[in-house]
């Protein structure tokens, strides 16, 4: 990742990260997602930060690995989660065919529209026939810094420009959301699940 403002902004501020994200009830959104993969599925949580959903596909009878670009966050979330994350970048995975779906929930927004498209294609490739990928972003068209770290947002129109560059990945749900964090539930998120083919 160019943008290593985000991942200091992320080792920075770990603790707090971690205990405003950790808690937070999200269920309905996990559910969404195990609900297109066959029980004891694989799954990858891609950018797994506090690893509060590595935990809880794990509690599900799910087979997880986790990873995260934060060394700090790599810790916390390897102890609560119970097992290790690992620490690496997006941009590192080289998987062919391992994954039944891949969970990206609000961590590859930080990359470039250029790093992003190298990305999902990585993550295509990564995937099983069939696999599905969630993934969420920001709603809006902004893409820079923004409170110490790098965002690329989309909206339904751009992320449609987007996968079209992508043969093997289609959207097969959007859909918009608040944020679930306190207070900021004026916030917007597009809602992605995407199915390789």
């Amino acid at each position: 990742m160019q943008h290593n403002s985000t991942l200091e902004y992320y080792d920075n501020h770990a603790d707090e990260f971690y205990k405003n994200t950790v808690n937070i009830e999200f269920s309905i959104m996990q559910e969404r997602f195990l609900a297109r993969l066959r029980k004891s599925s694989y799954i990858l949580d891609f950018g797994c930060g506090s690893g509060r959903d590595t935990k809880y596909f794990l509690e599900k009878g799910y087979h997880v690995d986790a990873i995260d670009g934060s060394k700090e966050l790599c810790k916390l979330a390897s102890e609560y989660a119970g097992i290790e994350v690992k620490n690496m970048y997006f941009e590192e995975l080289s998987e062919a065919e391992k994954y039944d779906g891949i969970w990206a929930c609000s961590s590859i927004l930080h990359l470039s529209t250029v790093e992003l498209m190298k990305v999902m294609r990585k993550m295509a490739v990564a995937l099983k026939e069939n696999g599905i990928i969630y993934t969420s972003f920001k709603y809006g068209i902004f893409a820079g810094e923004r409170n110490e770290r790098f965002f690329t947002d989309m909206t339904e129109e751009t992320v449609k420009d987007f996968l079209s560059e992508i043969d093997n990945l289609h959207i097969q749900e959007q859909w918009i959301t608040s944020d679930v964090r306190p207070g900021r539930g004026e916030e917007k998120w597009l809602n992605l699940i995407l199915r390789k083919k």
